[in-house]
């Protein structure tokens, strides 16, 4: 099982002095698989633009793969999308893992002047084109006024595509169109009931069966900057509309012993990478202690 992190937030980057090299460096020299950074335009919250903080993440680092969890190729332009994509995988030197999405709230549609309601059918499309576009062919693009064609240049070699969500469609599309589906913040038990039905659908489209990867939450050891478990579990209920009592058992927590023990779950119901969102404490030291519980389930 690979171990990635989500790199920290503006507000954690302040709070900590520590920039986006710094911490992908971090990252990297404590042995972890990943850092990753998420996708938003106009959510109310500070964020840095996905494409700029994954380049410059790929700047600082050598190793380390440079994860986009998860981009919206449907909010933009489809050869726009494709561009930003191919000058990652170019300047990360093939390290490149694209989670991609269509979520977001319908205010960041309104910001970019994309119907939301067309945003299942812009992902799709982006899903079935992006290959093609980033090789470099000729290829018409159904869903931009004029419906023209394309041809991009450099031609890069596709990176992994990772199918956000845990929803039925999500799996559907990760079976068809999907290197790995990557569905975030579910308990093991539905990992299992996903990874049954990812293999039945997979098998029906003649594809192998992509690769599971969980997004998860939570922070490690002890302290007065550390939250606790029922502290992020509210932060989830509150973010995400869901039942407290549903998420309660979502967060990872603990030492780095505990935290091997709730990983290999995953890793047992047949996930094959985690990626983790720090929820609190001093982030350096997050990893370090991810990074250990990385090495007692190996």
């Amino acid at each position: 099982m690979e171990i990635g992190v989500i790199l920290p937030s503006i507000a954690s980057q302040r709070a900590q002095g520590l920039g986006l090299p710094a911490a992908a460096r971090h990252a990297e020299d404590a042995g972890l698989d990943g850092v990753w950074h998420g996708d938003h335009l106009a959510t109310g919250a500070p964020s840095l633009d996905c494409a700029v903080a994954l380049a410059t993440a790929a700047a600082a680092t050598d190793r380390i793969a440079i994860g986009a969890s998860v981009f919206i190729p449907a909010i933009r332009p489809l050869a726009w999308a494709a561009k930003q994509i191919a000058t990652l995988q170019h300047v990360s030197e093939g390290r490149l893992i694209l989670g991609v999405g269509s979520g977001g709230g319908a205010a960041q549609w309104a910001a970019a002047g994309v119907p939301y309601d067309r945003r299942g059918t812009r992902t799709e499309t982006a899903l079935e084109l992006l290959p093609a576009l980033l090789a470099g062919d000729r290829v018409r693009l159904p869903d931009e006024p004029g419906r023209p064609e394309v041809e991009l240049a450099p031609a890069v070699a596709p990176p992994p595509i990772w199918v956000g969500n845990a929803s039925t469609t999500a799996i559907g599309r990760a079976a068809r169109l999907g290197d790995a589906w990557f569905p975030s913040l579910v308990p093991p038990a539905e990992i299992a009931t996903g990874a049954a039905r990812l293999a039945g659908l997979a098998a029906g489209h003649g594809r192998p069966v992509p690769v599971i990867a969980v997004g998860a939450a939570g922070a490690l050891g002890s302290g007065p900057d550390v939250p606790t478990r029922e502290q992020i579990a509210s932060g989830i209920s509150g973010g995400y509309g869901r039942p407290l009592e549903e998420v309660m058992p979502l967060p990872i927590t603990g030492g780095p012993h505990e935290a091997a023990e709730r990983l290999a779950a995953y890793r047992d119901a047949g996930a094959r990478h985690i990626v983790m969102g720090i929820a609190g404490g001093d982030w350096r030291r997050q990893c370090d202690l991810l990074a250990e519980a990385r090495s007692l389930l190996r």
